[in-house]
């Protein structure tokens, strides 16, 4: 099994409505032939949707979209040639496996004499072998999931479309599941698309993440990119932990300008601006450092605070620090005392990070709450 001949996907100003609610507004993304790509976002953002479109099941009410070089907006599911597998799976329960993964071939009226070893190459492929004769009712979680997937892959769709596929199954299997995916599509290289409400997931899996809210793409781009160059509050909102500092301009130097912070101070940031500007930035825990002294020499980007909450993760632990003008920062610390003692509930620290590290985002958004 082979797509060397993997198929872009283009979508242009799709726009979806269920009655009077606009679930897809103005869409336009290009994923790029043999690309694994994450819809993620809340429930209700709509990625769901635009999986559904992509298939065929949601009917536009504008745009159109592209497989390969065909418009296929008017073709019903049956003739755009995709694979899709469903958060539930969808395994016909009276069906062994072999049988669930030839009904695609069957359908399509492949003779037997090729359905069979189409079959075999699958199972195979899948490390299914020996489980042929079972019912679903018979397999694991992750055993369903890979039938599921063998269904999809065996009619050599041009796009593999994935709605949660990973949802049910506990976390060390969807970690697994998570990897080996990732190796297999890596393999085949076939174009796939991947809904998901999970934001570490999707930064496992993807070449691209495509951040949706409420119908509209607010950011698209590779795992890091999206992680560290958050472009909106909400963008730093969903995907990971944030810190938000916002202050006013006070200084401005060549290549950075110095905003008063309530609560916290002189903080620098790497981001020319003029006296009086309003400017919002995002802090991510994992890069601000704790102190029980003072570090000496820094002035500016500097806090101290009171441990009022400590969560011990494992490999990290959260601490989470109120500063003054009821200011509280989130820091995030790995675990490398091997007694396993840090900093303790109560206890005065200092919190400190470098300028480059705090990401700016665009300060006319809604007033943030709960600072």
């Amino acid at each position: 099994m082979t797509y060397a001949r993997a198929k872009r996907v283009v979508l242009e100003n799709v726009s979806v409505n269920y009655g009077k609610v606009l679930a897809l507004n103005d869409i336009s993304l290009e994923i790029m032939p043999g690309e694994l790509i994450s819809l993620l976002g809340p429930s209700g953002c709509g990625k769901t949707t635009l999986l559904r479109a992509i298939a065929g099941f949601a009917p536009l009410n504008t745009g159109e979209i592209f497989i390969g070089e065909a418009a296929c907006t008017d073709l019903p599911p049956s003739k755009r040639n995709i694979g899709m597998v469903f958060q539930d799976y969808a395994l016909f329960p009276h069906m062994t496996v072999d049988k669930n993964i030839e009904f695609g071939l069957r359908m399509r009226g492949i003779p037997p004499v090729e359905r069979h070893p189409a079959v075999r190459r699958i199972l195979n492929m899948l490390n299914l072998d020996g489980l042929e004769e079972r019912y679903p009712r018979q397999l694991s979680g992750g055993q369903q999931q890979r039938v599921a997937l063998a269904r999809a892959l065996v009619v050599e769709p041009e796009v593999l479309l994935l709605d949660e596929p990973l949802a049910a199954l506990d976390k060390k299997l969807r970690e697994e599941m998570q990897i080996e995916l990732r190796s297999l599509q890596k393999r085949i290289g076939i174009t796939t698309i991947f809904v998901t409400h999970d934001q570490e997931e999707a930064l496992t899996l993807s070449d691209r993440v495509v951040v949706l809210e409420r119908g509209r793409i607010i950011q698209v781009g590779r795992p890091n990119e999206i992680y560290e160059h958050p472009q909106t509050q909400f963008s730093a909102l969903f995907i990971g932990k944030s810190n938000f500092i916002q202050g006013e301009v006070i200084s401005c130097q060549p290549e950075e300008s110095v905003c008063q912070v309530l609560g916290i101070g002189r903080v620098a940031v790497k981001r020319v601006a003029q006296m009086g500007a309003k400017l919002r930035f995002v802090l991510r825990p994992e890069k601000v450092g704790l102190s029980r002294e003072r570090p000496i020499h820094i002035e500016k980007n500097c806090a101290c605070g009171r441990i009022e909450n400590v969560v011990y993760l494992g490999m990290v632990t959260e601490y989470h620090v109120r500063i003054d003008q009821g200011f509280r920062l989130v820091v995030t610390l790995l675990n490398t005392n091997r007694t396993g003692q840090g900093f303790e509930v109560g206890e005065t620290v200092w919190a400190n990070w470098s300028p480059e590290d705090l990401i700016h985002i665009p300060a006319d958004e809604p007033p943030l709450k709960d600072l």
